[in-house]
C-alpha cells in the first residue's frame, strides 16, 4: 500500500469521529486505531500484570548478532527459562496482551498457536502493531509484563 494512501487514512481518522479503519487492498491491509485523548495512562494502568510465574527470573542478556544468526534464540535466556523458540520484538514500544484493558490476553501459558497468529502487539508512535508467532507450538512463556516497554530484539515469548 502506498504511503501517501496512509497518511491520507491518517488524516482522516484525526478528523471524524472514528476509533479505527482498517482497509484492504488485496492481500495488503491497513489497520489504525486511536485512543481518546487522555486515557493513554489509564489503559496503561488497568491492565493486569502477568503471573510471577510468567515473568522472568532473572535480567535476561542479550545475544550477539552471531549467536542469533547461528540459532541462538532456541537457547533458554536466563536460568529457569523453559526451551524453547524465543519470539523477540521487532520494535521499540509499549507491549501489550490484549487489544484493550476490559478484553482477555490474545494467549496464555499452555495455548497451542500456529505460525502467524497474534499473540500480542506494540504500540509504536499511536500504530498497534500486531506480533505473530513465526512458528507453530505451545507457548512456554511470556516473557514481558503487558503494558510494559520493549526494546528492539527484546525476548517477548518462548515457543515450544
Amino acid at each position: 500500500m502506498d504511503l501517501r494512501k496512509i497518511k491520507k487514512l491518517i488524516d482522516l481518522l484525526e478528523e471524524s469521529n472514528l476509533a479505527e479503519i482498517e482497509i484492504k487492498e488485496g492481500e495488503e491491509s491497513v489497520r489504525l486505531a486511536r485512543m481518546p485523548k487522555g486515557s493513554y495512562s489509564a489503559a496503561a494502568s488497568a491492565y493486569a500484570p502477568v503471573p510471577a510465574e510468567a515473568r522472568p527470573a532473572a535480567l535476561m542478556p542479550m545475544s550477539s548478532p552471531t549467536e542469533s544468526a547461528t540459532g541462538g534464540s532456541a537457547k533458554p535466556i536466563a536460568s529457569g527459562q523453559p526451551e524453547g523458540h524465543v519470539l523477540r520484538a521487532p520494535m521499540v514500544g509499549t507491549f501489550y496482551t490484549s487489544p484493550s484493558p476490559d478484553t482477555p490476553a490474545f494467549v496464555t501459558i499452555g495455548q497451542s498457536v500456529k505460525a502467524g497468529e497474534t499473540l500480542a502487539i506494540i504500540e509504536a508512535m499511536k500504530m498497534f502493531n500486531p506480533i505473530e508467532a513465526d512458528v507453530s507450538g505451545t507457548v512456554l512463556a511470556v516473557l514481558t509484563e503487558s503494558g510494559s516497554p520493549v526494546e528492539f530484539d527484546q525476548p517477548l515469548f518462548v515457543i515450544g
